[in-house]
């Protein structure tokens, strides 16, 4: 049965740090690392402009069902906005640390009614060490578990949830939306007495209120709460999606592992495959190994990272996995199917 170890690399270790140098002075070289903000500029008002045509569709349809079909591509254009709030984070678009909160906290909680600072501090630590079990929040033990050891003793409905829980993770995907903004309000009422937690939870409050509000004035109660369900769900498993293949099932290390940055960011992390399609609807994030060596290189710029890291990443024996959208996903489901194995042998 597959269970994840600690990875060790049978090439010669080398100074801590000193296998990324190299490699970083070739990225710069290639002026890669240079800002994009132009387009940023041009893809942000084309989202823009085109959730108000999707929201101006929903109100010349009428209280129609047909309304709901217009979930769909909202979904779409909403995970484009945590798109762009995600890359403010990472200080991808400008210069300003100001002008990326400002664009984080418009897309991020107005327009998607989740929290910028929520996001950033559980995304920044899973950068820091990414696929650590306890560092890393985005595996650490919840509803879903990634090692044997976090699985060992789950009974009841955790243990069942564990037994099947590759069966069940995209169905589980659909109640993302909601978990993002449940967390994202815990998150900062935790924190009210700093003025950026008041900031963002007025920004959420007003997202709910022009949200619901519009939904209710314009369709009928029953109409509305399923659109809005609808449109939740499809967000939570687009968005869910796009990150599940990128890290689910390749190497854990632990407390034990001495890797240094090129090792900690390589290693755990997979590359998808595919055209400027994939590249569109994953928001770059295909390019996993490339924007965890790089977290401030402008999406734009990632496809164009590649071959350098890949080669080299050959040169110095470093592995370096990208596979097919529908293999990186086998691989994933794969690893969550393992680790609930010991639990089905048990019943």
């Amino acid at each position: 049965m597959a269970q994840p170890l600690a990875f060790a690399p049978t090439r010669r270790r080398t100074a801590k740090g000193s296998d990324f140098a190299p490699l970083l002075r070739e990225v710069k070289e290639a002026g890669l690392l240079e800002r994009r903000t132009a387009s940023y500029v041009i893809a942000i008002a084309l989202n823009v402009t085109l959730v108000a045509a999707t929201w101006a569709g929903v109100i010349l349809l009428g209280n129609s069902w047909l309304q709901l079909l217009l979930a769909i591509p909202l979904a779409v254009l909403t995970t484009r906005a945590a798109f762009f709030g995600h890359d403010a984070g990472h200080q991808q678009i400008g210069s300003s640390r100001k002008l990326h909160d400002l664009i984080g906290r418009l897309h991020g909680n107005l327009l998607c009614g989740m929290s910028y600072g929520w996001w950033n501090d559980k995304h920044n630590r899973h950068h820091a060490n990414p696929n650590h079990t306890d560092k890393d929040p985005d595996v650490g033990e919840g509803v879903l578990v990634w090692t044997l050891e976090q699985a060992e003793g789950r009974t009841g409905l955790y243990g069942w949830l564990t037994r099947h829980q590759a069966k069940i993770f995209f169905p589980l995907l659909t109640l993302e939306g909601l978990n993002l903004k449940v967390s994202s309000i815990s998150f900062l009422i935790g924190r009210f007495k700093r003025p950026e937690a008041r900031l963002e939870l007025g920004l959420i409050a007003a997202h709910l209120t022009l949200y619901f509000g519009a939904l209710f004035l314009i369709m009928s109660p029953g109409k509305a709460i399923a659109f809005a369900a609808l449109h939740h769900a499809l967000f939570g498993l687009h968005l869910g999606s796009v990150f599940a293949p990128n890290h689910k099932g390749m190497e854990m290390p632990d407390d034990d592992s001495d890797w240094g940055h090129l090792e900690k960011q390589v290693l755990t992390s997979r590359n998808v495959n595919g055209g400027l399609v994939t590249d569109w609807m994953m928001g770059g994030l295909n390019y996993q190994i490339e924007h965890h060596l790089f977290p401030s290189m402008p999406r734009a710029n990632l496809r164009f990272a590649v071959p350098i890291v890949q080669g080299y990443c050959e040169r110095i024996g470093m592995p370096y996995l990208s596979t097919g959208l529908i293999e990186s996903y086998r691989m994933g489901l794969g690893h969550m199917h393992d680790v609930g194995e010991d639990l089905r042998e048990q019943r």
